[in-house]
């Protein structure tokens, strides 16, 4: 019975793929004038995230490399503090590029041995974006610019704890089951 389930979600994962290529298809054949502009926005999309794709390829491959485990446990792991809240808030504000393309790297520090918290806590405060910064204080003002930035940072370690409670209690009732 297990394997019919893995079996079905490897499955579910070409699904979407195949969909978009017989979309793709679809509009080949029955609107042909429309594929140019089509294919000319997929072309610009793919080497507008080309660089950011690789980034974060690199950024895998040298903590692949240099990184071991024991490393990302003593500062993210399970007996972490303070330490991996500041580089998990730390690397979410300086991270750029669009969010998916982060996803495979956090899955990879996942499977390594990352908490879920400073994950949750990385993902959250790449809502602070560094560039941005001086518009928001043109348009905001000071005061306001930095509590929000202050009040971001700040509650992205109770969303990071919940969202692992979460998880966790998910997980463990899934188990029970």
């Amino acid at each position: 019975m297990e394997d019919n389930n893995k079996s079905k979600k490897k499955m579910g994962k070409w699904y979407f793929l195949i969909i978009v290529v017989l979309s793709y298809l679809s509009i080949y054949f029955f609107l042909p004038g429309k594929m140019i502009p089509i294919l000319n926005f997929y072309i610009k999309l793919i080497f507008k995230i080309l660089p950011i794709f690789l980034l974060v390829y690199t950024i895998m491959v040298l903590t692949n490399y240099f990184v071991n485990n024991k490393v990302l446990q003593k500062y993210m792991g399970e007996g972490s503090g303070i330490k991996g809240w500041i580089i998990s808030i730390t690397a979410g504000i300086i991270s750029m590029g669009p969010a998916y393309m982060w996803y495979p790297l956090l899955k990879d520090l996942q499977n390594k041995g990352i908490k879920n918290r400073f994950l949750v806590a990385f993902l959250y405060n790449r809502g602070i974006k560094l560039p941005w910064l001086p518009l928001l204080i043109q348009f905001f003002g000071w005061k306001f610019s930095l509590t929000l930035l202050i009040v971001m940072a700040i509650l992205s370690v109770p969303q990071g704890i919940i969202t692992e409670k979460l998880i966790e209690a998910k997980t463990s009732d899934t188990q029970k089951r």
